[in-house]
């Protein structure tokens, strides 16, 4: 399993997120130049060049017309993914963490984070109302008084986002009321990543506290726990096989050899069901920050901290492979 290398980041990778369809790659970091790609042979297809500070995070929509790109500059920004022209530039008072898309893409839901005196808030525009983008007036904001959030996506269906939060708890929020419907606190550390299944039903969480662990994403229930023994940064459902797929490593600045064992910064697969490792991808020269696998299921991106991006498309190996039990 030979991977293409995608050298065009300064710095460490944040997100990589593929489109609908699977045709397009889109990658992020610390610096400020997000990247668009063909994931069939890693031919780099342009930058979006409009932000000031670290992209945190990306969402497109499910045409694939529209991108949009959270800052630490303090806003977020809604690109055509053809051209690479800003749509609209959303500004915030604090650095914006993350950000998503409805399923009918008609509500984008962005979060700030907790400073500069401001409190953590999440924030909903109708994207058909160009005056709430054109004046960064949200029609509803939900204010965090506690813990911050890390992480935002859609649920299962458009009526409730899923956070994850800076002391390791899980919610959901009605964007209609604001109102929050659920919370569980099965994690002891900070959420780094939320990831659903292919049909929405299932939702795994990254976790600083060395665990992924998989839910429903109705519910709650948590339904497996993979252990490791290493912070998770990030975490993926394959959508073709029972696997689960979990990257991260020690903390970059604890890292002080260059040897790629050392840090453990291999990709890891565990099997859904049994919740036993079944393989390792090799590497990265820092801890893998993010994951995300094709939606066909044939190929799996990684981004790490030493700047690179790695594409993977399965062997044959790969699909003959059958669990024993």
């Amino acid at each position: 399993m030979k991977p293409i290398l995608l050298q065009a980041h300064e710095r460490s990778l944040t997100k990589i997120l593929y489109n609908k369809d699977g045709d397009l790659l889109f990658t992020a970091s610390k610096h400020n130049l997000p990247n668009v790609w063909w994931s069939i042979n890693g031919e780099r297809l342009g930058t979006y060049n409009g932000h000031n500070g670290a992209i945190w995070d990306m969402a497109v929509t499910t045409d694939s017309m529209t991108l949009c790109t959270a800052s630490a500059d303090q806003s977020a920004i809604l690109w055509d993914t053809e051209t690479g022209k800003i749509m609209h530039q959303l500004t915030a008072k604090s650095p914006v963490r993350s950000c998503g898309f409805s399923l009918t893409n008609n509500i984008l839901c962005v979060t700030t984070d907790k400073a500069m005196n401001q409190p953590c808030f999440i924030k909903f525009y109708d994207v058909r109302d160009g005056t709430q983008l054109e004046n960064s007036a949200p029609f509803r904001e939900i204010e965090m008084t506690d813990s911050k959030v890390n992480r935002m996506i859609w649920g299962t269906v458009e009526d409730y986002i899923i956070t994850g939060h800076e002391n390791g708890e899980l919610r959901q929020y009605d964007w209609k009321t604001g109102e929050k419907i659920k919370t569980v606190h099965e994690h002891e550390h900070l959420i780094k990543d939320l990831q659903l299944s292919k049909d929405r039903t299932m939702l795994v969480t990254a976790s600083k506290d060395t665990t992924a662990k998989l839910f429903d994403a109705k519910d709650f229930k948590e339904l497996k726990s993979f252990k490791t023994d290493r912070p998770v940064n990030s975490a993926a459902i394959s959508p073709l096989k029972h696997h689960i797929l979990l990257g991260g490593g020690q903390e970059a600045m604890e890292v002080t050899t260059s040897h790629t064992k050392s840090g453990k910064f291999e990709a890891r697969f565990f099997h859904l069901i049994f919740e036993e490792e079944i393989g390792r991808v090799k590497g990265h020269f820092g801890p893998i920050n993010t994951l995300a696998f094709h939606p066909s299921g044939k190929q799996y991106s990684s981004g790490a901290e030493d700047g690179y991006v790695r594409i993977h498309d399965f062997d044959q190996s790969y699909y003959d492979f059958e669990y024993d039990f």
